[in-house]
């Protein structure tokens, strides 16, 4: 199948301004509204998802402290609460959390979170759950649900709180200009934070994520972008799991189990920048081996410092037709300890226009800098 060629933001950024530890550019146009029909299966398959049945469908500026909304200011202290808030969320509402735990079961189609949001905010009434790192989210184990779902919960701002103790943190399905800043995500049984089923446009700013695949390794991504190419069949229509020009800026991942970033076959137009990966628990379950795989096109990944892997440091694979292009490594450090790459384009992926700049910078890698040139 031949697909439309694309532009390469990466390059805009480049040329324009400096991206790391910075929101690059604007979010994005919404998702199409098909979007929230469209889903993924999560089998425990070398694809690297992991559950077995779709997520439900549902209608639907930079870091720091939220701007005041004009819509209602709601503060909780008790799960029961929060949940009620969530349940009767606006657009323009602001839901503060009071330090302490919150606990919950609530269930959407085959899924169930903690806690979860259905109702979409705005661009310009966006819709803010905000609290201290001492206002835990509790998933009820890394073998129990998601501690905080979103479906079809467009223009969230997820600010300041922690999410702990749960199967997998933050998942968002169709859910899209959704901004995740300040929060730490930890002790989990699969991965940290998951944009799936076409949940474009998304933000993960000054996070801290850690503790990822507790109870399944293979699966302990930090962040996961889209969905393996094996799952678009049947629960995306067939089409690729188009979670488009997500950004990853200014985080924190240690003590992982997977890639601290998984981008999948079928994304798109994201940016990587000044984030610092330390991969001395990656599990090497499921060719984890890197701090990033890409597998999608046009991303940009830039002012990345990484320490400690099994392997390589960065990575890029092509694994379903002509998907892994032209995605572009400028100005990253990789202190590797292991006998890889820094900068490791494999097979295919080394014929489509992938670009390494010779800005990046290499320690202890056992086959130096990377497998094809750099470019001045």
């Amino acid at each position: 199948m031949v697909r439309r060629m694309h532009r390469v933001v990466a390059f805009a950024c480049l040329a324009s301004v400096a991206c790391g530890g910075s929101v690059v550019g604007p979010l994005g146009q919404p998702a199409d509204e098909d979007a929230t029909t469209a889903v993924e299966q999560d089998d425990a398959s070398s694809s690297g998802d992991s559950e077995d049945r779709p997520p439900p469908s549902a209608e639907g500026d930079s870091g720091g402290p939220p701007p005041p909304n004009p819509g209602r200011t709601i503060h909780v202290a008790t799960s029961e609460e929060l949940t009620a808030a969530m349940a009767d969320a606006r657009p323009g509402d602001s839901i503060h959390l009071a330090d302490g735990r919150y606990t919950g079961r609530a269930r959407v189609g085959s899924y169930t979170g903690s806690f979860v949001a259905t109702v979409a905010g705005t661009e310009a009434l966006p819709i803010v759950l905000t609290g201290s790192r001492s206002a835990i989210l509790d998933g009820g184990g890394t073998g129990g649900h998601y501690g905080l779902y979103l479906v079809g919960a467009h223009h969230w701002r997820l600010v300041g709180f922690a999410v702990s103790e749960a199967s997998k943190g933050i998942m968002l399905d169709g859910s899209t200009h959704v901004r995740i800043e300040r929060v730490e995500v930890s002790e989990v049984g699969q991965e940290a934070i998951h944009f799936r089923a076409f949940s474009t446009d998304g933000l993960v700013q000054d996070c801290d994520i850690h503790g990822t695949g507790r109870t399944s390794p293979q699966f302990g991504e930090g962040v996961y972008i889209g969905s393996a190419s094996s799952n678009w069949d049947t629960y995306s229509d067939g089409r690729p799991d188009a979670s488009d020009r997500v950004q990853v800026i200014g985080s924190r991942f240690f003590d992982f189990s997977a890639e601290a970033i998984d981008i999948k076959e079928g994304t798109r137009d994201g940016v990587v920048s000044g984030n610092h990966f330390d991969g001395s628990a990656l599990s090497g379950e499921n060719f984890a081996d890197s701090w990033i795989d890409v597998k999608g096109d046009s991303y940009l990944i830039t002012g990345n410092v990484g320490e400690s892997t099994l392997l390589d440091g960065y990575q890029v694979h092509n694994t379903y037709e002509d998907w892994g292009r032209e995605n572009v490594f400028a100005g990253n450090h990789a202190d590797v300890g292991a006998s890889g790459f820094g900068f490791n384009v494999a097979g295919r992926a080394r014929d489509f226009e992938n670009v390494v700049r010779c800005d990046n910078t290499v320690a202890d890698a056992g086959e130096g800098l990377s497998n094809i040139p750099c470019t001045p």
